[in-house]
């Protein structure tokens, strides 16, 4: 039998009862109940890492699955973290200018060529390492001359003993260690920037979740996402319509999937971080709720003021700002960067991180949208030093720092880096790789990062309705 990772039911109750746990319901009667009666029979909590179990279901434990995951989504959260656009704004006291209050701001075509290097360099550099815990990445580094991570992972010279423990993410080695990149490599974390571009190109300023929806439907392969998206896009081939497609059966909503798909609405509304949020938020409820809806408008809104700020406190403020204040994300965001702008040591920062946010799934939205905002915080701690550009920020020390945190490694990198190459103006040469990027959505396979940079700017400058 074919066993098909995130969409299972049979695997998805043990995620579900985790999200209940984080979301306030885990000690609800009714939760609590449901909890026994999977336990009881036979079913198992959600595992650490993989998206599927080793062995099929039962056909009765796994009907029990699906009427027990219809249960616990009958039950809201107690949290006041809404995912509708007017209740989110309504809780911002810091919302940013609406749209239309403020001129368009034509930023520096370097800047958005840095920030799509940006993004391409921090992914290829977490690749190699997904999936890998942090002792295992700072353990590979340390062997090889690389601790703190300053460059490429490399196989060369790598003790066959840390080698055969901490083996490298099988689909990402050949393409991603210093001593075989070629351009850069297909992933889903540059798959939906493309994605984001094509949408705005094809619908305009004015684009719906639906067309969102429309565009993943002729354009992303269904082999090619994962966790909330895949199951978005199981629920949209079953006739579901947004936003029952976010919520239908789907525990990894507040997963860090719309996160990595939100740097394009800031670049195409530079100095528009409430633009920025708003195109964000449009799309990821197509997948998503609550703290993963706004891990989207945070990285949206600190990408749009990246391209036009003077430092890294800007574009972090840029990006709470349209955040509701009391939700997780915004608390653990406030804790972390008061923990990295106290102390120089990252992986004491790091320390922290774990102390809280342990028990997420690796690639949660919260523990992400932390390590983030604790590597741009860090790396501008080092930029000052190191002659890094007028953003003063450290390229190496920033996307290092975020791939040495050990959670969603390329995720992570990738977004610190767009940012951090927008706000420096550019990226140091060592993190280019020849101008051509794979990928599997139609037009694309072979585009350069020139030629998209180019289209991004275009959208800078087209008419604003």
């Amino acid at each position: 039998m074919i066993r098909l990772t995130w969409v299972q039911p049979e695997d998805l109750v043990g995620h579900e009862l985790r999200q209940a746990d984080e979301d306030g319901r885990g000690t609800f009667p009714e939760v609590v109940a449901v909890r026994e009666r999977w336990h009881a029979a036979g079913g198992h909590d959600a595992p650490p890492r993989a998206g599927a179990s080793a062995e099929p279901a039962p056909e009765a434990l796994r009907t029990l699955a699906g009427e027990l995951l219809d249960t616990l989504a009958a039950i809201p959260s107690p949290l006041p973290e809404p995912s509708g656009l007017e209740e989110i704004v309504a809780s911002c006291p810091g919302w940013p200018d609406s749209p239309g209050a403020r001129p368009p701001v034509r930023p520096e075509p370097g800047r958005v060529v840095a920030a799509w290097q940006g993004r391409a360099a921090g992914c290829l550099l977490g690749k190699p390492v997904e999936k890998i815990p942090r002792e295992g990445i700072r353990a590979i580094a340390e062997a090889t001359g690389n601790w703190p991570i300053r460059g490429w992972f490399t196989a060369k010279g790598l003790p066959p003993e840390i080698a055969e423990r901490w083996p490298w993410n099988r689909r990402s080695a050949a393409t991603s260690l210093a001593e075989n990149i070629d351009g850069v490599p297909e992933d889903d974390d540059l798959n939906y920037a493309l994605l984001a571009l094509t949408v705005i190109e094809r619908h305009g300023r004015d684009f719906t979740t639906e067309d969102v929806a429309k565009t993943w439907l002729d354009a992303l392969p269904a082999g090619r996402v994962f966790t909330a998206e895949r199951a978005a896009y199981r629920n949209l081939l079953a006739g579901l319509e947004p936003p029952a497609t976010a919520v239908h059966r789907n525990p990894f909503r507040e997963w860090i999937g719309a996160l990595i798909r939100a740097d394009v609405y800031g670049w195409a509304n530079p100095g528009d971080p409430a633009t920025a949020a708003v195109w964000a938020w449009r799309d990821a409820r197509l997948s998503h709720t609550a703290n993963g809806i706004y891990g989207a408008m945070f990285a949206a809104a600190m990408c749009a003021q990246a391209l036009v700020a003077g430092g890294v406190d800007e574009v972090i403020e840029a990006g709470l700002s349209v955040v509701p204040p009391g939700s997780r994300l915004a608390e653990a965001v406030r804790q972390a960067v008061a923990d990295a702008a106290a102390e120089p040591d990252f992986e004491r920062v790091v320390d922290r991180l774990y102390a809280r946010h342990g028990h997420l799934h690796w690639v949660h939205t919260v523990n992400n949208a932390a390590l983030l905002a604790a590597a741009l915080v860090h790396g501008a701690g080092h930029g000052a030093g190191h002659g890094a550009g007028n953003g003063a920020v450290d390229f190496a020390a920033t996307v290092g720092a975020a791939v040495a945190g050990g959670w969603d490694t390329d995720s992570a990198a990738a977004t610190a880096g767009s940012i951090a190459g927008a706000l420096a103006g550019g990226v140091p040469e060592r993190w280019t790789t020849r101008d051509r990027l794979a990928s599997s959505l139609p037009g694309f396979d072979g585009v350069s990062i020139a030629s998209l940079a180019a289209r991004t700017l275009a959208l800078c400058e087209g008419e604003r309705r």
